[in-house]
């Protein structure tokens, strides 16, 4: 008689990003090509698909494989109004090639969208969410990498809470996970 583990998670990171001003929005989780992948720049034949392995229903209809068509959603209905909005929720992708993965999975984007918004807000954001979920004393790095539907594009690392990020066996001797 509780909470399943993974919906305390998504009610903490929720609570916390709704402390930081962020809009909590919920989308289909049958969705049409058209948001899934159209109307994020990625036309039939782009190489992102391939990486997708998508659960497709019929040509045009799909069980997600991202919550980004919920940022779809919101900008349209926007008005060209500021933006800063979280989207988590169940995501689908077949992955059968690879035994460590789930062909269902929670994911959580962010979308922010207004004047004066930097990268610095997205790395104070993402400092805030690793020292709720990892500790307090957790840091986090930002390195450059490539999406091939994202740019700029990084990824986020977060300093070892075993070791402190000195260099343990569970980070492999680099301080980060």
């Amino acid at each position: 008689g509780s909470k399943h583990p993974i919906n305390r998670t998504i009610e903490q990171i929720q609570d916390l990003f709704v402390s930081m001003g962020y809009d909590v929005i919920d989308g289909p989780e049958l969705e049409t090509d058209e948001f899934c992948f159209e109307r994020l720049n990625l036309p039939k034949g782009h190489p992102a698909r391939d990486m997708q392995d998508t659960f497709y229903i019929n040509p045009e209809l799909l069980l997600r494989s991202q919550t980004s068509p919920v940022q779809v959603r919101t900008m349209l209905a926007s008005n060209g109004k500021p933006i800063k909005i979280i989207c988590p929720g169940k995501v689908y992708r077949r992955d059968a090639d690879d035994a460590t993965h789930s062909h269902q999975f929670m994911q959580c984007e962010g979308l922010v969208l207004g004047t004066n918004i930097t990268m610095a807000d997205l790395k104070g954001a993402l400092l805030e969410m690793a020292k709720m979920m990892f500790g307090e004393d957790r840091k986090i790095r930002l390195r450059p990498s490539f999406f091939p539907f994202t740019e700029p594009s990084v990824e986020v690392d977060v300093s070892c809470a075993k070791c402190g990020g000195v260099g343990c066996s569970m980070c492999k001797n680099t301080g980060w996970i």
